[in-house]
């Protein structure tokens, strides 16, 4: 069956990474579930710079079913960029994501096309319950809950893990959206469409996890810089605090070095006091108008984010079946 061009064609997204021994039974399990639900797809696999058979493997299999479109980064980029990477090139009328562990599960896709189809143009995906270790648990927990309180953007309570997105998502997310020092998630959940939340439960994974600490944390970095302006308002707030409490202290001074015989509700005030009083005071104004510089510079900052995020491979993949087909 010819897919290529369905109005209801779904564009599933696979990350691989080092995943050549599990693209294949992802890919069987994934072909069943969706063949057995009758939903058309198109399924976009993208090597995110892997160092094993990965590659080969995603042109075998791109080979045996043609719905199988395989891409390749020029470098390891990470996750997130991969699923702007995969928004770029599909061509269904609603995209959504699946990491080639099968740690989401299939129904959750199934479950969320079935919402798109009745007319909600975002579901997203999240975990009600992990067991990723308590440190790992702790950090994304206290991480979301700091992200709620100080963002811009309301995550659920685990942490969106994943999306399923309209069309008209995928067309604003490729044409407005820089994908630099963000995820695909926040930019999705900022844009609003009021969103349905599917919460589903995480089995632990057997093996070392290819999720670092150092992503990770420089993703939370990213995501947190990407959607809050809080570190330049605290800086602004910090600056003006300062240089008020200053203000409110220096007619107490005067006062009690011109009035009081230099003592103030009881307790002598050295000289000294007024200028550390003084440069405090104007310390605190400097980094109020620094903050004020600093919103400007984010907004600019906001604007000119052009440079490419991400760059695919010129591959042969298509030119190589055109030939086989012939």
């Amino acid at each position: 069956m010819d897919t290529a061009h369905h109005p209801k064609l779904l564009s599933l997204l696979i990350p691989a990474f080092n995943s050549a021994k599990r693209l294949r039974p992802a890919y069987e399990a994934i072909r069943n579930c969706l063949d057995t639900a009758q939903i058309p797809f198109e399924m976009l696999i993208i090597d995110d710079g892997s160092k094993d058979d990965t590659w080969e493997v995603m042109k075998t299999l791109a080979a045996e079913d043609s719905r199988i479109r395989p891409f390749r980064m020029s470098r390891n980029y990470t996750s997130p960029y991969v699923q702007f990477a995969g928004m770029s090139v599909c061509r269904g009328a609603c995209i959504s994501f699946m990491p080639d562990d099968l740690q989401r599960p299939l129904e959750t896709l199934v479950e969320s096309y079935r919402l798109w189809e009745k007319g909600h143009k975002l579901v997203i995906s999240y975990r009600s319950s992990r067991n990723d270790g308590w440190l790992n648990d702790l950090f994304s927990s206290t991480y979301y809950r700091i992200m709620n309180a100080l963002s811009e953007v309301t995550f659920p309570p685990g942490g969106a893990d994943a999306f399923f997105a309209d069309r008209e998502i995928i067309d604003i997310m490729n044409t407005r959206i820089h994908p630099i020092h963000t995820s695909a998630v926040v930019e999705v959940l900022r844009l609003g469409f009021d969103p349905v939340f599917i919460p589903f439960d995480r089995p632990s994974r057997p093996g070392k996890s290819r999720w670092t600490w150092k992503k990770k944390v420089r993703l939370a970095k990213d995501t947190f810089f990407a959607s809050s302006s809080f570190p330049i308002l605290a800086i602004t707030y910090m600056g003006l605090g300062i240089s008020l409490l200053c203000l409110l202290a220096i007619p107490l001074l005067i006062y009690a070095r011109f009035f009081a015989e230099s003592r103030l509700f009881g307790f002598e005030v050295p000289g000294w006091t007024t200028i550390i009083t003084l440069v405090a005071f104007f310390n605190g104004l400097v980094l109020f108008c620094l903050g004020i510089v600093a919103e400007y510079i984010w907004r600019i900052y906001e604007e000119v984010k052009g440079r490419p995020g991400f760059l695919l491979r010129k591959e042969e993949v298509s030119e190589k079946r055109k030939e086989n087909s012939e």
